[in-house]
Order: structure tokens, then sequence, then C-alpha cells
């Protein structure tokens, strides 16, 4: 019996992740813009290449003492730890592209959870966050 859990259980981890819209960090553009998924996490590079080819908002769902640290460069301002996050997203544009960050990943992860079941369409997330932006050199403003 506990052969049988261990298989059923590596087997029910390789279809989550497979199905989780997590994209190949090698891929192009254009194979992760064919990702049926709407949540997609993105390395950094394809977070900046998506963002100038597609366009859309960048949200920074960080605190306000984070964002006084820095932020990616015209990111929009939500703290995801406010009791107002989930009607405050709904001032953004549901049709176009949302690049989703935070510090390293897990509340910007949440956060693409809460802008799908509002109706958004195509969320990037950044995978490892602000870290991982900052880690691969690129800049930040105050």
């Amino acid at each position: 019996m506990k052969k049988f859990v261990l298989v059923f259980s590596s087997i029910l981890i390789v279809f989550l992740y497979s199905c989780s819209g997590n994209s190949n960090p090698n891929a192009t553009t254009q194979e992760v813009t064919q990702v049926e998924a709407t949540i997609v996490d993105v390395t950094v590079n394809q977070f900046k290449d998506l963002l100038v080819e597609l366009g859309g908002t960048v949200l920074d769902v960080r605190t306000p003492e984070e964002w006084a640290e820095g932020t990616i460069s015209k990111a929009e301002k939500i703290n995801f730890y406010d009791d107002n996050f989930a009607s405050e997203i709904e001032r953004l544009n549901k049709e176009e592209p949302v690049f989703v960050y935070c510090k390293r990943g897990g509340r910007s992860a949440s956060a693409a959870e809460t802008l799908k079941e509002k109706g958004f369409s195509k969320i990037y997330n950044l995978d490892g966050g602000l870290t991982a932006w900052i880690d691969a050199g690129n800049q930040t403003v105050k």
C-alpha cells in the first residue's frame, strides 16, 4: 500500500507541475506567449522581452516599505497585504497582460491567482521576483 501511495503521489506531482503554466526558462518569447495557461511563470529575460513585445501593466505587489527601496520602472503599486487588494486590482485593464512581481515570487504567485479569479486574461509572474531582477543586473527606480 505504501508503494502505491508513493507512486501515485509521484505521478500526481509530475502531472500538476506539467499543467501549472510554468514556462521553460529557455523558451523564446513566442513560445511563452503560446502557453495557454492564464498564469505563466517567466524568467527575468522573458519578463523584459515580453513586456517590450506585448506591452501591458507591470504590477508590484510588495509593501510600501519595500517600494521605497526601488521598483521596476513604471510599475503600478498595489500592496498584496492590503485588505482592499482585490478591489484595487479592478482598476487595471483585464484585457492586457499583467506582469506581476514581489520580492522573491511568493506573493506575486498568490496575487496572480487573485488576478486570474478576477478575470484577467494573461498574467506573467516574475520567477524569483525583484531579487532575481536585481541579481540579473537590472535597474530599479525610486
